[in-house]
């Protein structure tokens, strides 16, 4: 299992897998990262960046045609990413319809859900478009979203410009890649600090509500039925702190 995960995150097992499956497994992979709870743990930028290095060029043949085109590969793996997004809200307000009727426990709190559904009229397509770029987030965010009953005219607008964004940036991004040898020579690097770079909102968000001084939006806890309320930092509002106090 541990040999699989390792294989799926590297250059050379994606690189293996596409020349395999196509474009295909691409669209598979997209989907299920992006409407599937489970599929949390499945690569999406490097995916992203190594199949835009393959529609530059085959590596283990540079003289014939690329494995994939560039075009084709923007169009079907962004409306896979925004049918995984449409997919993964349609199941968080399905659950959501049954959670929002919970008595309050220990773990559970009415106010959460309110809380989220406050921040998704607010900022919620802000946060699906930037978490498109960040790893698990980008899982969890869009069933968080139908959960809190984000207006769906406002979901699906952002949706769309997420996915568009972020599969045709990172595409791009490696076939420019792709076309330099000295950077393809080094794309196991390049794709390592893109994953990297990609957590540090992730981490940011984490640390500001683990040792930030402002009250923020609780943390629920991540597991599927519960959704995890966007990694950014929100003041409660200030009747809270005042009925607090």
């Amino acid at each position: 299992m541990f040999e699989w995960l390792q294989q799926i995150h590297s250059p050379d097992g994606i690189r293996a897998m596409i020349a395999a499956g196509g474009l295909v497994v691409l669209t598979l992979i997209i989907f299920a990262e992006t409407g599937l709870l489970a599929g949390f743990f499945l690569p999406g930028d490097s995916l992203l960046v190594t199949a835009g290095v393959l529609c530059s060029l085959d590596p283990t043949a540079p003289d014939q045609a690329p494995l994939l085109d560039l075009t084709t590969t923007m169009v079907v793996l962004s409306v896979a990413a925004i049918l995984g997004d449409w997919v993964n809200f349609l199941t968080g307000k399905y659950v959501g319809s049954r959670v929002w009727a919970w008595p309050d426990g220990r773990f559970y709190k009415r106010r959460y859900l309110e809380e989220a559904q406050a921040f998704y009229e607010k900022r919620g397509g802000m946060a699906l478009a930037v978490c498109r770029f960040i790893p698990i987030a980008r899982t969890f965010v869009p069933f968080a979203a139908g959960m809190a009953r984000m207006p769906f005219r406002s979901f699906f607008l952002w949706n769309v410009g997420g996915a568009l964004v972020w599969v045709c940036s990172l595409l791009l991004l490696g076939w420019w890649l792709g076309r330099d040898e000295t950077m393809r020579k080094n794309l196991h690097l390049i794709i390592l600090v893109v994953v990297a770079v990609s957590f540090i909102p992730l981490v940011v968000g984490v640390l500001k509500r683990v040792f930030g001084k402002a009250p923020a939006v609780p943390l629920v806890p991540l597991v599927p039925l519960v959704p995890l309320v966007p990694l950014m930092p929100v003041e409660e509002p200030a009747t809270n702190r005042t009925s607090e106090g």
